[in-house]
């Protein structure tokens, strides 16, 4: 079936009644010598934070800002894919909105974008030029929120890449751009290797997906004067931020039938990662709000999704990827890489140039992991410059 429906955000109600019903008799655990989340997320906030989603938090509130944008689904090779789509003002003597489909990550979900769709779309309204407007398309993966139910094994990272151009074929997009951070860099920039002709351009948060085509780490020596500023962060992410992958990558079901059942066990696995992969120095609320980090726990609650999201991390393990031809540049689409200074993994600046048809790189001053709603005027800056350029 490949039509193309509207769809509404619209949990049940016995689902949010459940909800509370479980926070109510959550079974806390002890914590000590843990103000600094050094043993994982700190107990006391996330108490103080499971009684605001149990008796102050407002779903319909938020679900009501989610439908005013427009959201569809359609099935493509079988899979239910969900995705937002708004078109950019179109202004007399201006050129026709350019298309961009954004990609997010794990532990994010669509509404990550929220806070630059406004700006892409409709830039004039934000102080910008209406030259640069885009039409948006925002996907949420495969497995991911109400991109469900998923059943089929083997969806991983460059599947998802053929579904997206697939996707925006149905659209009306037979040419795009394609923005990622996290997991949605690595589609991002296999649509700009596999599909070169038919983006318009790869922008990256996330340039990881270098050490994966080629298949290698990198060391320091790989790594020039210009980038040494970024070595501690790399040291401090290997050291304590990996675990996630390992368990993900190896028995992500173990901790799909406990997230499944607690809802704050599964908001102690989000928050941990919003705080120690974003730009907080410790305080997760500098950066993302309570009712931001429920949104977010509230997505994959609500669908039932952590185990499908998680499998995302088994795939990508266990189906080795195969490049789609042997020339250099590997990304053969016109890139742009945005470096935000605690993002998780940096690419070599040479590698970089090697590896990519790098066209842009911006070093950011601030802004973390999750660029999109930590940073969102400087992301929408470097996309508008970017793209302009092309």
């Amino acid at each position: 079936m490949s039509a193309i429906e509207p769809f509404r955000v619209a949990v049940e109600q016995h689902v949010l009644d459940d909800l509370a019903e479980r926070l109510s008799r959550t079974r806390w655990t002890g914590d000590f010598a843990n103000d600094d989340w050094a043993y994982g997320a700190n107990a006391a906030y996330l108490r103080d934070l499971a009684a605001y989603w149990r008796a102050g938090y407002d779903w319909r509130a938020r679900e009501a800002a989610m439908n005013r944008l427009p959201h569809f689904r359609t099935v493509i090779d079988g899979l239910v894919i969900h995705f937002v789509h708004v078109r950019g003002k179109r202004v007399p003597g201006a050129p026709p909105p350019k298309p961009l489909l954004l990609s997010h990550g794990w532990p994010w979900t669509f509404w990550d974008f929220r806070k630059v769709i406004g700006p892409l779309t409709d830039p004039a309204a934000h102080g910008g030029d209406p030259a640069d407007a885009f039409d948006v398309v925002v996907p949420s993966l495969p497995g991911f929120g109400f991109s469900t139910p998923l059943t089929t094994p083997g969806v991983n990272w460059w599947k998802t890449a053929d579904l997206w151009v697939t996707l925006m074929e149905r659209l009306g997009y037979p040419r795009f751009g394609a923005h990622g951070g996290d997991v949605g860099a690595f589609i991002s920039a296999q649509l700009g290797h596999a599909h070169a002709t038919r983006i318009t351009g790869v922008h990256l948060t996330t340039p990881g997906m270098l050490t994966f085509m080629a298949g290698k780490g990198w060391d320091a020596a790989d790594y020039d004067a210009r980038d040494a500023v970024h070595f501690p962060r790399m040291r401090q992410v290997q050291a304590s931020e990996t675990g996630h992958f390992v368990i993900q990558s190896t028995k992500p079901q173990n901790l799909a039938v406990a997230f499944a059942d607690s809802p704050a066990g599964l908001l102690a696995w989000l928050v941990d990662k919003r705080r120690n992969w974003g730009d907080c120095h410790g305080d997760i609320e500098s950066r993302f709000s309570k009712d931001d980090l429920l949104d977010n726990a509230m997505l994959y609650w609500a669908t039932n999704s952590y185990h499908t999201s998680a499998r995302y991390y088994y795939e990508g393990a266990h189906r080795p990827w195969r490049p789609s031809h042997d020339r250099l540049p590997v990304v053969e689409a016109p890139t742009a890489i945005a470096v935000f200074p605690a993002e998780l993994t940096f690419a070599p600046r040479k590698g970089a140039q090697a590896y990519y048809n790098l066209r842009r790189w911006t070093e950011m001053p601030s802004g973390g992991h999750f660029a999109a709603m930590e940073e969102p005027v400087l992301l929408v800056d470097d996309l508008r410059a970017f793209f302009r350029d092309l």
